[in-house]
């Protein structure tokens, strides 16, 4: 079988381009490289890459015409949740419009099964944790929001259409590769673990923990970190439910507990064996003391079972990369 897989040269998408090779299935890539990284694809991937937008409709019934697409994994979205909110045409485009592009060529060419990279940040503010996929969704940033706008379109799409979809909200997604071949590389770079690991390297002066009075054990903001890997082990067994004909669904990608951010930041010192200087600053808007996902219908029903939910593991594979692909970058 061959799956396209939109934004496949980004973190999360070539994880699961890996998986997908590894499971046996036949990959095409399709990224606009904006944050994506075609180094990356050519040195550990190894596999078609077509540098297009899903915006672009004609490009899109190129490659539905030229190649026999099964299914669709799509992963092309803006995702800096600040920059949504100074920007948010720029969001909108992307993430809607060239979504509705994407599904409109599909079912042009009666392509009928999509996974889709949700996020935690459609619930907004959660109502109590561990968050479950019947809560609320009231997103608090236009990021948020186009992620819902796609999950609404799926299921009008699946009533409507011989369409059938997986949504996946996702947590924090952390970790790399662990033969250190993919490993995650934004610029800029936002998540905790890079930025830890990058003071680590010498690259930052310190790290920022904003917030150090929230009602949590230590004080500092608590979140739910998946590793990349299960990410991408979730989408595989989504898209086999799909290819057995399972109906329209959303999953959350949970572990069910947290970390903190001093936590995350005292095993990064001890796996590193560095200093790590940490300053804290004051709260930011619109940060919650705790996000922690329920992965329990996604176990129950794709049968998904986390691997890497241990956090020494997960700063393990990110530290390994990080040494590996700053001294590349040297």
């Amino acid at each position: 079988m061959t799956i396209l897989v939109t934004g496949g040269a980004g973190y999360i998408g070539s994880h699961s381009v890996l998986t997908l090779q590894k499971a046996g299935y036949e990959v095409i890539i399709l990224d606009n490289l904006v944050y994506g990284h075609q180094d990356l694809v050519e040195t550990a991937l190894g596999t078609k890459l077509i540098v297009g937008d899903t915006c672009d409709r004609a490009l899109l019934q190129q490659i539905f015409s030229d190649y026999q697409i099964d299914a669709v994994m799509h992963f092309a979205a803006y995702a800096y949740v600040g920059e949504s909110v100074t920007n948010p045409a720029k969001y909108y485009h992307n993430n809607l419009v060239g979504t509705f592009t994407l599904l409109e060529a599909m079912l042009e060419a009666n392509i009928n099964n999509f996974v889709f990279s949700s996020t935690c940040a459609t619930y907004g503010v959660p109502e109590s944790v561990p968050i479950k996929e019947e809560q609320p969704q009231n997103p608090i940033n236009p990021y948020g929001a186009t992620k819902l706008m796609v999950e609404r379109i799926l299921q009008d799409f699946s009533h409507a259409y011989d369409f059938r979809s997986v949504c996946l909200r996702y947590f924090n997604a952390a970790g790399a590769d662990p033969d250190g071949n993919l490993g995650e590389d934004h610029n800029p770079e936002t998540h905790l673990i890079p930025l830890v690991l990058q003071t680590a390297l010498g690259q930052r002066e310190s790290i920022s923990i904003f917030g150090t009075d929230y009602d949590t054990p230590d004080g500092s903001c608590v979140r739910d970190y998946i590793h990349v890997l299960d990410i991408a082990q979730a989408h595989i067994l989504a898209l086999k439910y799909l290819l057995n004909n399972g109906k329209t669904d959303v999953f959350n990608l949970g572990n069910g507990s947290g970390f903190s951010v001093k936590e995350v930041i005292d095993a990064a010192r001890k796996i590193t064996g560095k200093e790590i200087k940490a300053v804290g600053c004051d709260r930011r808007a619109g940060d919650p003391p705790a996000l922690v996902g329920s992965g329990a219908k996604a176990q129950k029903i794709l049968g998904w079972q986390p691997e890497y939910s241990n956090l020494e593991d997960l700063i393990t594979h990110a530290w390994q990369w990080h040494q590996k692909r700053h001294s590349v970058n040297q």
